[in-house]
């Protein structure tokens, strides 16, 4: 197997210090957002054989196995993140395989420039993503009920926030969802920033169920993100808690760390708190405007000591192993490809040491026996 060096990304919503905390290093000031392991072409993990990337085009049926490849072809059908949150990130969706694959052909074709600030697709694959924290873990998640959104906005008692209330009161819910968002991505942006204040100022005030809406405000001063995510559902996820974001399902982080998988994919629709391009009719389209739970999951069990968190896709497959002091040897030798990551304590993977933050890459039918006491997620996908 692969000792993985990865990269981070210093996107500027990153923490400061959680990243450099798990890992036991100094903080550098600068925010330390994502830290990617896998073979996406943007920040391929590093081996001592070459890039990860390069490792498996050299010979992709060794390295992930022939049934994988069979079914998703020959890269690496997932990345794996560790993902640190200090401000809110932009509220945002995913396609499904099919809006992906006519988008990216309908850009392609029109001779979008991939890397134009409007452009919607950046490839034609899906991104269905898990995220499982590793602290407390904050994060909006799908649509409230519209009658329950009708009440939060009502009870700050803004009064430009009055037709949406309304709105919410007087069509089915898809309906409602659907025109309540419109008008709000779609309002005068000068009219729009002077609500914002408003709602703001009235979050701060009220504080208890408002305070979330309040500090993104702080953040995003002025955006008509801020309006929109107060149609969504608060969740506050407790460490091992996870949540699956499916297609059309409207999200943002707002701060914690986490460990997060998704399909190999860039592909985001963007609806709010966020300087980038929001492009509404296209976001439209892609929405599902349906209320739903949260959905909060915990791991399952599973043979040997895995806790698994299921989910509806198969380009990836999270689990994870809470390993006690002088517990068993555990053999996780897959025919598929996979990366164990370290989280907590010390953990011995084939001949590598993993400590807070380490991983290993392990190809296909590759001996992985594990020892150790600490936490270990692992990472693989569904064939």
């Amino acid at each position: 197997m692969d000792r993985l060096d990865n990269t981070v990304r210093p996107y500027a919503w990153g923490s400061t210090t959680a990243i450099p905390r798990l890992l036991g290093t100094e903080p550098t000031g600068e925010p330390q957002a994502e830290m990617w392991m896998g073979a996406h072409p943007g920040a391929p993990s590093r081996t001592a054989r070459g890039t990860l990337v390069e490792v498996i085009d050299a010979d992709p049926e060794k390295e992930l196995g022939a049934p994988a490849v069979a079914r998703f072809g020959p890269r690496l059908p997932f990345l794996l993140k560790l993902l640190a949150a200090g401000a809110p990130l932009s509220l945002q969706v995913h396609p499904d395989l099919d809006q992906a694959r006519e988008g990216y052909a309908d850009e392609e074709r029109r001779g979008v420039p991939v890397t134009a600030p409007h452009r919607n697709y950046k490839d034609a694959n899906h991104k269905p993503e898990l995220v499982c924290a590793l602290t407390e873990f904050d994060g909006l998640c799908g649509f409230r009920d519209p009658l329950r959104a009708a009440e939060l906005l009502d009870g700050l008692g803004v009064d430009s926030l009055k037709p949406y209330v309304d709105l919410l009161h007087a069509h089915p819910e898809d309906a409602a969802l659907r025109e309540v968002l419109t008008a709000v991505l779609t309002a005068d942006p000068e009219d729009m920033a002077r609500t914002v204040a408003e709602t703001a100022a009235a979050c701060d005030r009220l504080g208890g169920d408002y305070a979330p809406y309040a500090g993104i405000a702080h953040h995003y001063p002025g955006d008509p993100g801020v309006i929109a995510a107060m149609l969504l559902n608060h969740v506050r996820l407790q460490p091992g808690e996870a949540l699956f974001l499916g297609a059309g399902v409207p999200h943002a982080y707002l701060d914690g760390l986490a460990v997060e998988i998704m399909a190999n994919s860039d592909n985001v629709l963007r609806c709010g708190l966020t300087p980038k391009h929001v492009d509404v009719p296209e976001l439209l389209r892609i929405v599902r405007f349906e209320s739903r739970d949260a959905g909060i999951l915990r791991p399952e069990a599973a043979p040997d000591g895995e806790e698994v968190y299921e989910t509806p896709t198969d380009e990836f497959r999270l689990s994870r192993y809470v390993l006690p002091e002088g517990g068993a040897t555990h053999d996780l030798t897959l025919d598929t490809a996979q990366i164990l990551l370290c989280t907590a304590g010390g953990v011995r993977a084939g001949g590598h040491d993993l400590t807070p933050g380490t991983s290993v890459f392990v190809p296909a039918g590759e001996k992985a026996e594990v020892t150790g006491a600490g936490t270990l997620f692992r990472a693989t996908v569904v064939v």
